[in-house]
C-alpha cells in the first residue's frame, strides 16, 4: 500500500513539475511578444520579402546592343538569402534610433520611404548635428548591380559591408560596431526576431549586417506608370498606350543614340531597373576640376578619379536633389545639365564626349527637355513610397 502511495505522489508530482514548466514556458513567450508588440507594429505574420514577382519585361532582353533585362545583375550572395524573417529583422534595425551614439537617429534618418529611400537635404543631418559628406544614395534597386560595390566611391566591396558602417561613422551614428552589438542585446525586442530570422537569439554582428542588406536588397520598384505601360508593348522603345505624347516623346528621347538626336540617357542607366548594368563609377561632367576624388581614393587607377556610382531612376522625382553632392534641386536642373553643362574633364565618360572628345552638347529644345522630365516621372513607383512592409515598424 505505501509503494502504491508512493507512486502516485510521484505521479502527483511529476504532473504538476511538467504543468509548472509548461506554464513558464508559456508565459515566457508571451513576455517575449509581449516585450515585441508594446514597441513594435509588426503583423502575426511576416510579411512576404522573399518573393518580388517581377514583371516579364523585368526578366527578358528585348533585343538591342544594351541589357534590358535584370538577369546576371543581382548581387544578392548564396550565403544571404533573402528570407521574410530576416528582412523583418532588418526592417527594425532599420528604424531603430537606439542604434545611435545619442538615440536620435537611424539608417532610416537619411533613407526615408517617402523619399525614394533618399533624403531631401543635400547632406544629410548625423546624430550630433553636423553633415554628412555627400547626398544620401537612394536604396531602391540596391540588389541589381552585378559589381555589388556600394557608397557613391564604391569603398564598401558589398552590400553587407556597407550596412555596417554608417553605424561607426563619426557625423553620422557615432557608435561602435561592439557597442551597436550590446545596444541591441539590450533591448527586449529582439531575441525573438533574431531566434525566428537565425534560428538563435544569439546577437552578432554578422547577423545585424545579414538581416539590414536583406531588408535593403527586398527594395525593388516594378510597379510605376512605366511598368504599366512596358507591359503593353514588346519594347521599351515602342510608343506607350498610357503615355501621353510628351511622356512618349521623353521616353523616346531617353533611349535615343545622340548622333540620332537623342540623349542616350539608356547608356547609363540600363535595364529595366534603370541602374547601370556594370560599367563601374562614371564621370558625368559636373566639374572641369573636382575637390572630390570620389572613387579616385578606393581605386588606384587614375581612370577611377573624379567618378561615382551610377544610381537607379527609379522614383527620382521623389528623391532630389540630385547628383552625389546634392547640388541640382530639380529634374530639370539634371536634364540641362547633360543638354548644356557637361564639363570637360580626363576621366569624363566616354559616352559623354562627342567623336573630337569634347563635351557633348545635346542642344535639345524646351519642349525636349520638358518632355525628357516628363518621361522620368513616370518611373515613380508609389508603392515603394507607401508599403507597410518597408515603412517603420516603431509607429
Amino acid at each position: 500500500m505505501r509503494k502504491v502511495i508512493t507512486t502516485v505522489l510521484s505521479l502527483f508530482v511529476f504532473t504538476l513539475f511538467v504543468s509548472c514548466s509548461g506554464s513558464e514556458e508559456s508565459e515566457y513567450e508571451v513576455i517575449e511578444n509581449n516585450a515585441i508588440s508594446s514597441v513594435l507594429n509588426l503583423p502575426t505574420t511576416a510579411f512576404d520579402y522573399e518573393n518580388t514577382n517581377l514583371p516579364n519585361h523585368f526578366l527578358v532582353n528585348a533585343g538591342g546592343p544594351l541589357p534590358t533585362s535584370v538577369n546576371g545583375i543581382d548581387n544578392t550572395p548564396i550565403t544571404n538569402p533573402i528570407t521574410n524573417d530576416g528582412a523583418t529583422l532588418g526592417r527594425v534595425l532599420f528604424y531603430d534610433k537606439k542604434l545611435s551614439a545619442n538615440g536620435t537617429v537611424s539608417c532610416a534618418s537619411c533613407h526615408q520611404q517617402d523619399k525614394g529611400f533618399s533624403d531631401d537635404e543635400v547632406l544629410s543631418l548625423g546624430f550630433d548635428g553636423g553633415r554628412t559628406g555627400r547626398h544620401s544614395m537612394t536604396l531602391i534597386n540596391a540588389r541589381y548591380y552585378q559589381r555589388g560595390r556600394f557608397f557613391w566611391d564604391e569603398r564598401a566591396s558589398t552590400l553587407e559591408e556597407q550596412v555596417l558602417m554608417p553605424f561607426q561613422d563619426p557625423v553620422e551614428m557615432g557608435m561602435t560596431i561592439d557597442e551597436i552589438v550590446s545596444t541591441v542585446q539590450e533591448q527586449d525586442y529582439y531575441p525573438q526576431l533574431f531566434q525566428n530570422a537565425f534560428g538563435s537569439e544569439e546577437v552578432t554582428s554578422e547577423k545585424i549586417s545579414r538581416a539590414l542588406s536583406q531588408f535593403v536588397r527586398s527594395i525593388v520598384s516594378y510597379s510605376s506608370r512605366y511598368d504599366d505601360g512596358r507591359a503593353m508593348v514588346g519594347n521599351p522603345g515602342d510608343n506607350f498606350p498610357n503615355f501621353s505624347a510628351e511622356e512618349n516623346l521623353g521616353k523616346d528621347l531617353f533611349f535615343r543614340p545622340v548622333n540620332q538626336g537623342g540623349g542616350a540617357c539608356f547608356g547609363c542607366h540600363t535595364t529595366e531597373a534603370f541602374v547601370s548594368a556594370n560599367p563601374g563609377p562614371m564621370n558625368n561632367g559636373l566639374d572641369a576640376f573636382t575637390t572630390d576624388v570620389g572613387a579616385g581614393s578606393v581605386f588606384t587607377d587614375p581612370i577611377f578619379d573624379s567618378r561615382f556610382k551610377t544610381t537607379t531612376l527609379r522614383n527620382i522625382e521623389l528623391t532630389g536633389p540630385y547628383m552625389h553632392d546634392g547640388r541640382f534641386a530639380t529634374l530639370e536642373e539634371v536634364v540641362e545639365h547633360y543638354n548644356s553643362g557637361i564639363q570637360d574633364h580626363p576621366t569624363l565618360a566616354p559616352a559623354l564626349q562627342d567623336p573630337n572628345g569634347n563635351p557633348v552638347r545635346l542642344n535639345l529644345t524646351q519642349a525636349e527637355k520638358d518632355a525628357l522630365v516628363a518621361f522620368l516621372k513616370t518611373l515613380t513607383d508609389n508603392s515603394v513610397s507607401t508599403d507597410v512592409k518597408w515603412s517603420d515598424p516603431f509607429r
